[in-house]
C-alpha cells in the first residue's frame, strides 16, 4: 500500500491527511463542513488503496463541492481483501450520494483492478458478487470531465437517479474478455449529456436503462465491446420506460453490436422517440439491432424463446419512433447488418425509420425484418438487403 498526502482547499483553508483506511471520508467531511466552495484534491504521481467508500451529501455546507483526481485512486486486486458481513448486499467502490452542484475531474485515473473478479463474475459464478466502480445515486447539476477509468470489476461508471448530468472525456479501458463490464449505465436519470468518450470493454459501451429520459451522447468511440444499447428492458414481466435518446455522432469499431434496443418478451411499457445518426461503423457484427426477444446468456433459450416463459406472454415494451440515419461502414464477415426482431404483440414494434444507411460486407449485407408494423421513411439503404419488406405495412421507399 503506496502512502500520500490528500488535500482539501476551499476558499480559506487547506486540510492535509496522510492517507489511511478513513483518510477519503475524513477529508470529504471537511470539505463538506465548509460553508463556501472546497474542493478535494488527490494529488498527482501518487497511488491510493481505497476500499469500498461512500460521499455522502446528505450534510454537506459546501454550495460547491470539486473532487480533483490528479493521481490515481486503485481497489485492492485480491477479492479476499473485502470481507462483507452480508455477501447478498457488496457495496459499489466509489459510491457519489445526493450531492448537490458536484465536478468530478480529472487527468488523473481511477483503476478498479478487476482481473481476478473477472474469473469468479457473476457470469462465471452466480453467486460472486462482485461491484460497480464509480456510482452517481441522486446527484442533481453533476459535471464528470477528464477522467481515466479502467479494469473495472464490474461497470465502471453508472449514473442512477440522476438529473442534469454533463459528462465528457472520459477514457474507459478495459479487456475485452471482462464479463459485465459495462462503460457507462444509465438508470433512472433525465437530462443528461456525455460527450467526446473513448470506450473499450467487454460488454455494452454505453448502456440505458428503466426510467431514463433526454439522454444525449455524441461523439462517441467504442470498441470493443457490445456496442451502445437501450435495454435491457421489461426483465420479468417489469415495466420499464426509455425516452428521447439521441446519439449523434461516433465510431463503433469491431463491436458485437453496433446501436441496439433489447427488451424481455414479457414486459410492458416503451422505448420511444429514439435518434441513432452520423454513425461510421468498422467491422460490427450487427450494426442495427431491434431485439424485442431478448434473453441473457442465463437465461436458457429454446426454438428463439426464453425458458422458463415469461410472466405474461401476450405484452411487450413498445417500440416506437426510432430513426436511424447517416449509419455507414462495414459489417462483419458473419454479421447482419440490420436485424429487426420485433414482438408479435400488435404494435409493440412500429414507426422505424431508415435514412442515409451504407453498410457493406463484401456486397450486399444480409438483414432480418420480423413482425415490424410500420417501417418507413427507407431512403438510400446502399449495399444493404432488408429480405423482409414485402411483408412489412406501411412501408415506402
Amino acid at each position: 500500500m503506496m502512502h500520500a498526502d490528500a488535500v482539501v482547499a476551499s476558499s480559506r483553508s487547506i486540510f492535509c491527511e496522510l492517507v489511511r483506511l478513513h483518510a477519503f471520508e475524513k477529508a470529504w467531511a471537511d470539505a463538506c463542513s465548509s460553508n463556501r466552495e472546497a474542493v478535494l484534491l488527490v494529488p498527482p504521481h501518487r497511488s491510493y488503496f481505497v476500499k469500498p467508500v461512500t460521499f455522502s451529501g446528505a450534510k454537506c455546507k459546501a454550495h460547491h463541492l470539486t473532487m480533483q483526481i490528479q493521481g490515481t485512486i486503485m481497489a485492492f486486486e485480491d477479492p479476499k481483501t473485502y470481507h462483507f458481513p452480508n455477501e447478498n448486499k457488496v457495496p459499489d467502490w466509489l459510491t457519489f450520494e445526493s450531492v448537490e452542484s458536484l465536478v468530478v475531474e480529472g487527468p488523473g485515473t481511477i483503476n478498479g483492478n478487476g482481473e481476478k473478479w473477472w474469473q469468479s463474475s457473476c457470469k462465471q459464478n452466480s453467486k460472486t458478487q462482485t461491484r460497480v466502480a464509480v456510482t452517481f445515486k441522486k446527484c442533481n447539476n453533476l459535471t464528470v470531465n477528464n477522467l481515466n477509468i479502467q479494469k473495472a470489476k464490474r461497470m465502471h461508471v453508472t449514473f442512477k437517479n440522476c438529473t442534469n448530468v454533463k459528462a465528457s472525456g472520459l477514457s474507459i479501458d478495459t479487456s475485452e474478455a471482462s464479463p459485465n463490464t459495462d462503460g457507462i449505465h444509465i438508470a433512472e436519470t433525465n437530462k443528461i449529456h456525455f460527450s467526446d468518450c473513448r470506450i473499450s470493454t467487454g460488454d455494452d459501451c454505453i448502456s440505458i436503462i428503466g426510467g431514463s429520459r433526454a439522454v444525449q451522447a455524441t461523439n462517441i468511440t467504442c470498441g470493443p465491446g457490445h456496442g451502445i444499447s437501450i435495454g435491457n428492458l421489461g426483465k420479468g414481466g417489469s415495466e420499464d420506460h426509455v425516452s428521447d435518446v439521441t446519439v449523434d455522432g461516433g465510431k463503433l469499431t469491431g463491436t458485437m453490436y453496433g446501436v441496439r434496443i433489447k427488451t424481455w418478451p414479457g414486459g410492458s411499457g416503451y422505448a420511444n422517440r429514439i435518434i441513432f445518426q452520423n454513425i461510421q461503423m468498422e467491422n460490427v457484427t450487427n450494426p442495427i439491432i431491434i431485439d424485442q426477444n431478448y434473453c441473457d446468456s442465463a437465461t436458457k433459450v429454446t426454438k428463439g424463446a426464453c425458458k422458463p416463459p415469461p410472466v405474461q406472454k401476450n405484452t411487450a415494451v413498445q417500440v416506437r419512433d426510432v430513426m436511424y440515419r447517416n449509419i455507414k461502414g462495414t459489417v462483419s464477415k458473419d454479421g447482419k447488418a440490420i436485424v429487426f426482431n420485433c414482438s408479435s404483440v400488435p404494435g409493440a414494434c412500429e414507426l422505424i425509420d431508415l435514412e442515409d444507411i451504407r453498410l457493406e460486407k463484401g456486397g450486399a449485407a444480409e438483414s432480418i425484418c420480423l413482425s415490424i408494423d410500420a417501417l418507413t421513411n427507407t431512403k438510400k439503404l446502399e449495399h444493404t438487403v432488408c429480405v423482409c419488406l414485402c411483408l412489412l405495412a406501411g412501408f415506402r421507399i
